[in-house]
């Protein structure tokens, strides 16, 4: 692998079609894994002798290890080189994937899931910068639509995979199916990008930085992942949790923005471009994934679909994502990038309303609606965003842009899925209180309602049991359609973020100029 001194020319014909192919089956690969094995907890959980709740760290464990890798990607890059570490990267994936489907006990799965998390962090953020420097100028934005479908597909298919996986066959293969996948992506990568490396600059190692960053991004994936199980700041763990992540960030953010060499380069931040980019696209993202876990949660335990069959509701949202993708990436380098991301706004804004509206005896067909029209808002959520983001930043510092920017949003995914998880036991909660207060004997759909019970042979105990069970369905309907409700609202608002950023508009257009930086 060559040590290059000299910028590299865009990638043409046959090798721009392999590479991209490469680097989107990496990215697929990862991306897929943060969510296949979520609904295959009870196997792994079953057939390793533990409980579920132990289970859970199978996730947990990834998040963390992947949290705090992802924003040291911008060091790392230096250290090592783009192409090189990103080889390494899919490698030692391949490797922590068969260890884990090889796994004879929970101690033995995590540590490989650890080793799995922590190898996979710099793989988005390189992905993105390979991309962009492997396509000319005015293609830049065709780069990020194809890195943007996988990004986006990947969380959907995971459950769906999973749960197939985990019924037909057995739960190793969740971890297997990754294999093949990542020694086909590291054979293209190699034959494709193996001139093309970045250069090496042994830039002295922020150790102080790097055990903070372990300390709180730790600690504050911990707290989440766990809040929801410990009833959050009722128990001791939790708070003491919550005071740890939050002095160690203080003192990360001093000591990083003082350090020479820092492992984060958190400077970015005075950037106006980066900053409305990754916080509008975070926020996005942690609405978006927030959802993703409560809809199909919704839909197995109150409406009663099966866990593959609440994973094929949100199938169609691949649909429009995949055809339009390319297209927003053709014309965008004609359109101003808020413009279209401020119409993926609006219309995840609608989706969430539409979604707002349902009731307990919601049909098949409305369930899908929005979640096919949401198709058309992800084609324009990832693309003008990142475009944004990535703009007028020098060549150097994309690499640690990326990282940065997907370590935020990363963040964000994890706090959205335990905020709309508490949310909705809180709104339910609430909901069922008020519906329970109907019943009393001076009300007379009450009154009426127990009667009907009484016809149909239930005794008086029984009678309240079915009522109190029909306001729980009701309460969690009632609750969902609030975070619904709050979602649009959030995604109406969000558009003001967009509108603060000032996109560099060069040649090609906003993303041609980070393509270009990125040569």
């Amino acid at each position: 692998m060559s040590q290059p001194n000299a910028v590299h020319p865009p990638l043409e014909g046959a090798k721009l079609v392999i590479g991209t192919i490469a680097v989107s089956l990496a990215v697929f690969m990862n991306v897929l894994d943060t969510s296949i094995a979520n609904v295959s907890i009870p196997s792994i959980s079953g057939d390793l002798g533990v409980s579920s709740d132990q289970g859970t760290w199978v996730i947990t464990s990834f998040a963390v290890a992947n949290a705090i890798s992802v924003p040291l990607t911008g060091w790392l890059t230096q250290r090592f080189g783009q192409v090189r570490l990103f080889m390494t990267s899919i490698v030692l994936f391949v490797i922590a994937s068969w260890l884990c489907g090889l796994a004879p006990s929970l101690p033995f799965l995590l540590a490989a899931r650890v080793l799995q998390g922590a190898v996979a962090g710099p793989m988005i953020p390189l992905s993105q910068t390979l991309l962009l420097a492997s396509y000319p100028r005015a293609k830049a934005p065709m780069a990020l639509s194809m890195w943007s479908m996988t990004t986006l597909i990947a969380p959907v298919a995971g459950p769906i995979l999973g749960g197939w996986i985990s019924d037909n066959i057995s739960w190793p293969w969740i971890f297997y199916v990754n294999i093949p996948v990542g020694i086909v992506a590291a054979i293209a990568t190699f034959a494709i990008f193996r001139e093309r490396d970045s250069v090496i600059r042994k830039a002295p190692i922020d150790t102080v930085g790097l055990g903070l960053l372990v300390i709180w991004v730790g600690s504050l994936q911990i707290m989440l992942d766990k809040g929801k199980d410990l009833d959050w700041f009722n128990s001791t763990t939790i708070v003491v949790l919550t005071l740890i992540a939050v002095i160690a960030l203080a003192f990360f953010i001093v000591w990083e923005l003082t350090e020479e060499h820092p492992v984060v380069d958190l400077s970015l931040f005075k950037l106006r471009n980066f900053t409305g980019g990754t916080i509008a696209l975070a926020i996005g993202y942690g609405l978006y994934f927030g959802n993703l876990v409560l809809l199909p949660l919704w839909l197995q335990t109150d409406i009663g679909y099966t866990a593959t069959d609440a994973g094929l509701v949100l199938a169609p949202v691949g649909l429009f994502a995949v055809l339009l993708s390319p297209v927003v990436g053709k014309f965008l380098p004609r359109i101003d990038p808020r413009k279209i991301a401020t119409a993926a706004f609006l219309v995840f804004a609608l989706v969430f309303w539409m979604r707002s509206r349902y009731t307990t005896g919601v049909d098949t067909f409305s369930l899908m609606l929005p979640t096919l029209i949401q198709g058309i808002g992800m084609a324009g959520f990832f693309i003008p965003l990142v475009s944004i983001t990535l703009s007028g930043l020098p060549g150097n510092r994309i690499p640690a842009a990326s990282g940065l920017s997907n370590f935020v949003r990363i963040m964000c995914g994890g706090i959205g899925t335990s905020i709309f998880s508490t949310a909705w036991d809180h709104r339910s909660g609430v909901h069922h209180a008020q519906l329970v207060e109907q019943a009393n004997l001076y009300n007379p759909n009450f009154n009426a309602s127990m009667q009907q019970f009484s016809a149909a042979g239930l005794s008086h105990d029984q009678g309240y049991g079915l009522f109190n069970s029909m306001a729980t369905q009701q309460a969690a309907q009632l609750g969902v359609n609030d975070l619904f409700y709050i979602s649009a609202a959030i995604f109406v608002a969000l558009i003001a973020l967009i509108w603060i950023t000032k996109p560099e508009r060069s040649g090609g257009g906003d993303s041609a100029a980070a393509a270009s930086a990125a040569h």
